[in-house]
């Protein structure tokens, strides 16, 4: 049997990953139904997957926050005590991460290997040129998109999906929290 793979990333209604400015993570826009459900997405025993930049952003962010900071949701304290393999040609071991591995090689070598042998289901969050490729490769088979209700158009960065293949997505789940935040749960299909 396969594992599954989510790759799992939040968005502006513009395509961004981030904006800069005094914009947040979150945009400011979080709620209790959202850090909720993130907490219970994250609670299912999953393995995480993250590209090398993603993974040194996620320990530099967490590195320098306080202990009470928006970066240290409680989703986000489950998120980092999941096993993780991030997938490198640049970092070595260990990693400061509870339980993170590095996989040396290219990633949809490394993934198309953890989907055969992996007993628990696969999720990125984040790592958008990684997750491109293997949506490219086929080995993406959810696409979790949280929409956020605002345009970043003067300060949005990391456009999620900028260099993409074309995709036609079917629609598996969909859910709105905190009255305007859309979850969006997509299967994607190389067009």
């Amino acid at each position: 049997m396969t594992a599954s793979y989510t790759f799992d990333v939040f968005s502006s209604l513009d395509g961004y990953g981030a904006a800069s400015a005094n914009w947040t993570g979150y945009w400011g826009k979080q709620g209790p139904e959202l850090l909720a459900h993130r907490l219970a997405v994250y609670s299912v025993e999953q393995r995480m997957v993250f590209g090398a930049n993603t993974h040194r952003a996620f320990a530099r962010m967490l590195a320098e926050s306080a202990e009470d900071a928006e970066v240290r949701d409680p989703w986000v304290t489950k998120m980092v005590n999941l096993p993780a393999t991030v997938v490198s040609t640049t970092l070595e071991g260990p990693l400061e991460w509870p339980d993170a591995t590095v996989a040396s090689g290219d990633a949809v070598d490394v993934v198309a290997r953890l989907k055969a042998e992996s007993e628990v289901p696969l999720r990125s969050h984040g790592s958008l040129a990684m997750n491109r490729a293997l949506m490219a490769a086929g080995l993406v088979d959810r696409v979790s998109v949280t929409l956020f209700p605002v345009i970043t158009g003067e300060t949005g960065l990391d456009p999620i999906f900028r260099g993409a293949a074309d995709f036609d997505l079917e629609l598996l789940e969909q859910r709105t929290l905190d009255r305007d935040i859309q979850e969006l749960v997509y299967r994607p299909t190389l067009h």
